[in-house]
């Protein structure tokens, strides 16, 4: 069942994507420093006849909120030693440790790309329009359709053993994780969720997944042949049936016959479905309002 959508204003949740839509890259932190703690000790309380008592207890300092935009770096062994970019975005005023989406991004994307137009000024009004918090995190994934390639590259692994270890690092709860993707970053996000499994994957958001029914159909560079295609297919994976999904795509997507399928032989059906639009960001942007109010609640149950 489709959660409630809160009373949040479309503007506030559309900055969550406004940089896959457009595409631009770059973006600065916001954030704050905690203060050091104070040097000075607290008096020891004397009794009448001048032996020490245990100084008075010292009231503990609330915890300094997280900074709602970080960004690094780190060398994926995954990738063949690539310098890979992440970045997380976080509501404001965030002291605990938040379960993270990862947003998969689509060819010719990158992280930066992702988080463009100001992510955290977007989940700060959705959380404060009743959203549960979440962080939002996006990686540099190259183009190699985020699966081992014979090139050497394999940005699904340095997905789910090198970024969400890191995640953890970084204050985050990476018990469990959604996965949110468009795009190639669609068919990632079925296949990297797939492969961490329902204990950890609390939901899945494909978002007009580039899906094709056999190795021939596929796009130049998605896949290195047949047998690529089949040790990195989505369809028919157990694990799917086990975890929830939301798939949306619009009826003029190239992708649309082939996700049609795929839905079909989905053990339960998906939350999501077809609606007015092509493959592009217009679309994209518009599904976001319904995709974060369902996922967001699936990450804190």
């Amino acid at each position: 069942m489709m959660a409630r959508m809160p009373n949040l204003s479309r503007r506030a949740v559309l900055r969550l994507g406004a940089g896959v839509a457009a595409g631009a890259a770059g973006a600065y932190a916001l954030g704050s420093t905690p203060s050091p703690p104070s040097a000075t000790q607290p008096p020891v309380a004397m009794t009448g006849i001048g032996a020490p008592l245990a100084p008075p207890p010292v009231p503990l300092e609330p915890a300094a909120p997280a900074p709602t935009y970080v960004t690094g770096s780190f060398v994926s062994a995954a990738r063949g030693g690539v310098t890979t970019n992440w970045a997380i975005a976080r509501p404001p005023g965030q002291t605990g440790p938040l379960r993270p989406v990862i947003a998969l991004h689509g060819k010719g994307q990158d992280a930066a790309g992702v988080m463009a137009g100001g992510v955290e000024q977007g989940l700060a009004q959705a959380v404060a329009s009743g959203i549960p918090p979440f962080a939002v995190v996006a990686v540099d994934g190259g183009g190699g359709y985020w699966h081992a390639r014979a090139s050497g590259e394999d940005s699904g692994s340095m997905v789910l053993d090198e970024l969400i270890p890191l995640l953890g690092q970084q204050g985050l709860d990476v018990s469990r994780v959604g996965f949110l993707g468009w795009s190639m970053g669609g068919y990632g996000a079925l296949l990297l969720g797939s492969r961490l499994g329902p204990a950890r994957t609390a939901a899945i958001c494909a978002v007009s997944p580039a899906l094709w029914t056999s190795s021939d159909a596929t796009a130049p560079g998605a896949f290195d042949g047949a047998a690529d295609y089949a040790a990195n297919s989505v369809w028919g994976l157990p694990n799917l049936g086990s975890i929830p999904i939301r798939i949306d795509c619009g009826d003029s997507d190239p992708f649309y016959a082939a996700t049609k399928q795929f839905i079909g032989q989905l053990p339960n059906p998906p939350s999501g479905g077809f609606s007015p639009g092509g493959h592009d960001g217009a679309f994209w942007s518009s599904q976001l309002p319904g995709e974060i109010a369902w996922m967001a609640p699936l990450l804190v149950a």
